[in-house]
């Protein structure tokens, strides 16, 4: 990561500290979240956004890591108010930054999907924000891809603004100090980050994330054969090329603990991966939720609740978007 990059960082965790966020982003509005929110007004809710996911990832397999990557960048940014959604005429905008670019359309069209069958429902029509309808989309990603179905606490409200200076997310070459630092931004603990980067059992990065681990001078940490095999897969080296690699190759659809036990192998494929092996502050997790992946599941089902509380809005500051892609 460069200086520049690093130091704008810094400035994010220190503006949250000092409080120069607005109070939703501290999870203000997280009190009014409960998994029965839209009970009388759209009754059906849950089952017409796992209908709508399902049709989704059978479309194409990119849609469920797309769609949870999605939900994770939303929260990380402004909170979780699905401003990533949001379309602005000059351009700036959360989703045309450098890294929310890197965003792919199955994300966006899933969650799109996903409310437009909601409001074929007249009794669900403009009732439900496109930040819970995100938060859901996201979690039934994780579920059709074999992993924990857990419920999902509702209620957010919409942000009304996106910007691409706002985005600043973790990389992939962090370390654990600099991981812990984004994410207690967030308030979130090391045990939560860990959880959540289990996300990566599902979903794929290209060259320009990786391949300066296999270039010269190979990542001391990543296991020989593997680095083999990537140099084929970006013989370039970082490049700009279209390679890509899955970042969790034995099994890159499942959601499943195989992740971790690809840490354990130096199989990581991004060296924010692989530091959560080798430092040992994090080991410990990591090979607990190789060897249970009743407890990763667990786990990663509480560290998503605290996540989607981010930044949750309210009425005061937000709104139910019509459309998801443009403010009412």
């Amino acid at each position: 990561m460069s200086r520049l990059r690093f130091l704008a960082a810094a400035a994010f965790f220190l503006l949250f500290a000092l409080g120069a966020f607005p109070p939703s982003m501290a999870a203000a509005g997280a009190h009014q979240l409960r998994p029965d929110y839209y009970a009388d007004v759209c009754p059906n809710l849950e089952s017409i956004v796992r209908d709508a996911v399902r049709m989704s990832v059978a479309h194409s397999p990119v849609a469920a890591p797309a769609t949870l990557r999605l939900f994770f960048h939303d929260c990380a940014v402004r909170g979780c108010d699905a401003s990533i959604m949001l379309i602005n005429p000059d351009g700036d905008d959360e989703w045309r930054s450098l890294d929310g670019m890197t965003l792919k359309p199955e994300g966006f069209n899933t969650v799109m999907s996903a409310k437009a069958a909601v409001d074929s429902d007249p009794q669900c029509r403009n009732m439900v924000s496109c930040a819970d309808i995100l938060a859901l989309a996201a979690r039934d990603s994780v579920f059709l891809s074999g992993g924990p179905d857990y419920q999902v606490e509702l209620g957010r409200y919409d942000g009304r603004v996106s910007t691409r200076g706002s985005v600043v997310i973790p990389h992939g070459t962090f370390n654990l100090d600099q991981l812990n630092a984004f994410f207690s931004g967030l308030g979130l603990s090391q045990a939560d980050m860990i959880a959540l980067s289990g996300a990566h059992t599902i979903g794929a990065a290209s060259c320009g994330f990786f391949g300066y681990r296999v270039g010269a001078g190979t990542d001391a940490a990543m296991d020989p054969a593997f680095a083999e095999q990537l140099r084929g897969t970006c013989p370039g080296g970082v490049g700009v090329g279209g390679g890509f690699a899955f970042l969790d190759g034995a099994t890159p659809l499942g959601f499943d603990n195989e992740y971790y036990r690809n840490l354990r192998g130096g199989r990581g494929l991004l060296g924010s991966d692989q530091a959560l092996y080798a430092d040992p502050r994090s080991r410990g997790a990591v090979d607990l939720y190789a060897a249970d992946q009743e407890a990763f599941f667990d786990d990663f089902a509480a560290a998503m609740t605290r996540l989607g509380r981010v930044g949750a809005r309210t009425a005061e500051d937000g709104e139910i978007r019509r459309d998801c892609r443009f403010p009412n």
